[in-house]
């Protein structure tokens, strides 16, 4: 009996479901149409034997609302979303389609504020009926686009035509000729122009002598004692930083420490744990600060020549620097001191000699004089 009760309400429900919505009766509360849903549940609730009271109780919805959904009167139910579930309810306690039964209730009392859809396939079978016509369409503008292009070279196309230069002038093959035979010499390299020549260095006269004791001018003056050669740098590993030619200060790493090159701005200009022997060269020009955390690990080669340790945890790069310009000018002016010293020595020592031979005498002199020829 189930199996016949389910159906029939299959077959109620396919029939309302292939009806469109002007093919649909307009069901009235007092008579229901045959083939609506709430035909369907009592012709189903009554093939079950359930009466009214039983149902209420089996689906726990008031007889009142049951009553209307039998007999299609929707106003009377409190709201859509209750309604639906009153539905499902009423189909699930007589072992129907609960999900049919919402589908049919949704088609016979439609929400007024969702508008209507299209039949599902409608819009496909409207973009099956229209796709020719959009295919032409596009294929038409497609041929113009091409045939347009097509027009365009082939009217670009120019037929051949003879050259308007029949001839070679004869002025371009005797000037090509005299290139070629034209032999290519080279000549001796010339000197240097004078403005880059090193000028001699200036010294201001008896600034010297007040400041060492010593008169450059006196020929028997000894030189100035050289200053006490330092230990020179010795690299024994890696050297970061500039170049040795540019470079005036290196720092070389007694020990393993930590090495920070801070600019003025706050960059880091170098930054790296120095191995022992492991130096890095300073650029000049530039204003920085050396920060390390142990100073004494850092031995301070100026001009390649040892100039201490680190004073402090942070150093100013310009210091060091300065101190190496002064000592490189420092050691000029004593190495012209010396040449100029020596060159003023040889000067009188030729004099001293030459006052110390005697002159010949008339007699020695006649004597000397070669005889003349018979």
């Amino acid at each position: 009996m189930d199996q016949d009760r389910q159906a029939a309400f299959d077959f109620d429900a396919d029939a309302t479901l292939d009806q469109t919505p002007e093919a649909t009766p307009e069901a009235t509360p007092e008579e229901p149409s045959d083939d609506s849903l709430g035909a369907s549940l009592r012709a189903a609730r009554l093939a079950s034997g359930l009466s009214m009271a039983e149902l209420s109780t089996k689906t726990r919805v008031h007889p009142r609302f049951l009553t209307a959904l039998e007999q299609g009167e929707y106003a009377v139910l409190p709201s859509r979303i209750f309604s639906m579930g009153y539905v499902r309810a009423y189909a699930g306690a007589l072992g129907l389609d609960e999900l049919n039964a919402v589908e049919r209730f949704k088609q016979e009392y439609p929400d007024a504020a969702v508008p209507l859809q299209p039949p599902t396939g409608a819009a496909l079978q409207q973009m099956r009926q229209n796709s020719p016509k959009i295919l032409g369409v596009i294929g038409v503008f497609l041929a113009v686009v091409i045939g347009w292009n097509v027009f365009q070279r082939i009217n670009r196309i120019e037929a051949p035509h003879p050259s308007d230069l029949v001839a070679v002038p004869k002025d371009w093959a005797e000037q090509a000729d005299h290139q070629r035979d034209r032999a290519l010499y080279l000549g001796a390299p010339k000197a240097a122009p004078p403005d880059q020549t090193t000028p001699a260095m200036y010294i201001t006269p008896g600034l010297e002598a007040q400041l060492t004791g010593i008169d450059p001018d006196d020929p028997n003056a000894a030189p100035p004692p050289a200053p006490p050669v330092q230990a020179a740098f010795n690299p024994r590993g890696a050297i970061y930083g500039a170049s040795a030619t540019v470079s005036q200060v290196t720092l070389q790493a007694r020990k393993p420490a930590i090495l920070v090159i801070r600019q003025g701005d706050g960059r880091i200009l170098f930054a790296r744990q120095l191995a022992a022997g492991e130096a890095w060269r300073a650029p000049p020009g530039v204003a920085a600060t050396i920060d390390t955390p142990d100073p004494a690990a850092f031995d301070v080669y100026l001009n390649g020549e040892h100039g201490g340790v680190l004073p402090a945890p942070q150093s100013p790069l310009g210091s060091l620097n300065n101190r190496a310009q002064a000592a490189a000018r420092e050691s000029e002016a004593r190495a012209a001191a010396a040449v100029e010293a020596r060159a003023r020595a040889a000067q009188a020592a030729a004099a001293a000699a030459a006052a110390a031979t005697p002159s010949p005498t008339p007699t020695q002199a006649a004597a000397a004089a070669p005889a003349p020829p018979a």
